[in-house]
């Protein structure tokens, strides 16, 4: 029997643990039902769990020098969920990047683990890591220590997305783009909506700051280089007659070049602040934190480890696309040592899923589960034959 096999006699296990934790969506680094779920799993499968950083699981597996890292995510998002699944969660948070799915996955491959520790060639450090939405959860565990003792020499990550079911996409070299979060409060002079005059527009100052910032991605970063400077956000106002005192801006700043990200940076913070001031108000410009850097797959990695992903769900099933703007906080992990970030595909519109990652009405198909688990378990026992 190999690993896919196993997996699928422990699917409805895993099913399980998603939708126990599809209901209970918590946010950044404040994971006290979803941490207390994993912490009793681990132990029932015979671990002694560890936390790293400030909210994040950790445990190893078998022993020798040779260390695999394998990580899931747990996080969720503040949004509503307009599912309507019989399991939607009601809290306000949503899992609507499937974080539920990585972190049960992730279960589902230690338990295996646990069971086959005598197989293994070496040690399998598993990350069950917070506060992926905000892009600081693998900069913390990183200082927490989670890349030493035993130190990390390789790691692997999942991620579902809106693809045919069954497959395992990725991007050699450059996958994903850095993010720098920011939010822009614009301080004007409120009043009342008839006498603009006796005031200073927040709003209109805002608005020119979101038209001025797009000269960074159109005339001022080379076309060769990939650059997205978004707002998402922006907050003011609560009545049709009162000019508001302030005016929030919040966005992202998304990458592939470290220098074209410093820049940005620093030409966005200039561009808020000239634009304020000429129009007679004033604002700051608060990044949420240093940003993450891109998203760095290792070629050799990459290869090895996609033979494995075939090997074990059929030739094919792993293939080469295109990068992708979006982030992953998981590319902290890939500057210090080499790295292979999956995007496993969870159903297509063709297949009955029209929706994709962020959507309050996504769904995935929960047969991924057993797939995703397997995936994890088998890559990482597959290196440490190789490199153990």
């Amino acid at each position: 029997m190999n690993v896919y096999e196993s997996m699928l006699e422990t699917k409805e296990e895993l099913i399980a643990h998603r939708r126990y934790l599809h209901q209970c969506p918590e946010i950044g680094f404040d994971l006290k039902q979803t941490r207390s779920y994993v912490l009793e799993k681990l132990r029932e499968y015979g671990y002694e769990p560890e936390t790293v950083g400030q909210a994040g699981i950790t445990v190893t597996v078998g022993k020798g020098e040779r260390c695999f890292l394998i990580r899931g995510d747990m996080d969720a998002l503040p949004m509503e969920e307009k599912t309507g699944l019989p399991f939607a969660s009601a809290n306000g948070n949503m899992h609507a990047c499937g974080h539920d799915f990585h972190t049960s996955s992730l279960l589902g491959a230690a338990k295996y683990l646990k069971q086959h520790e005598d197989e293994l060639k070496g040690t399998v450090k598993l990350l069950f890591q917070p506060a992926e939405e905000i892009m600081t959860g693998a900069q913390d565990c990183i200082r927490g220590g989670i890349l030493e003792n035993p130190k990390a020499d390789a790691a692997l990550a999942l991620h579902v997305v809106h693809a045919p079911f069954g497959t395992a996409g990725y991007t050699p070299g450059y996958a994903c783009g850095s993010c720098d979060s920011f939010t822009v409060t614009v301080h004007g002079v409120g009043g009342h909506g008839a006498a603009p005059h006796r005031n200073v527009d927040p709003i209109l100052v805002a608005s020119h700051i979101i038209l001025a910032a797009q000269a960074i991605n159109s005339r001022e970063v080379s076309p060769n280089e990939m650059i997205v400077l978004t707002i998402c956000s922006i907050h003011a106002g609560e009545a049709a007659n009162i000019m508001p005192y302030d005016a929030v801006l919040k966005g992202t700043i998304r990458t592939m070049n470290m220098d074209v990200k410093a820049y940005a940076r620093r030409r966005f913070e200039e561009i808020c602040h000239g634009v304020s001031a000429t129009y007679r108000a004033s604002c700051e410009v608060e990044y949420l934190s240093e940003g993450i850097p891109p998203m760095i797959n290792d070629d050799a990695l990459c290869g090895e480890l996609s033979g494995y992903i075939d090997d074990l769900l059929g030739e094919g099933t792993s293939y080469h696309i295109e990068r992708m703007t979006g982030s992953e906080d998981f590319s902290a992990l890939s500057t210090e040592i080499p790295c292979m970030l999956v995007w496993f595909g969870t159903g297509s519109d063709e297949e009955g899923y029209a929706y994709g990652v962020h959507d309050p009405r996504v769904t995935f198909n929960e047969d991924a589960l057993p797939m995703m688990a397997a995936i994890y378990a088998q890559c990482a026992m597959r290196w440490l034959e190789k490199h153990g």
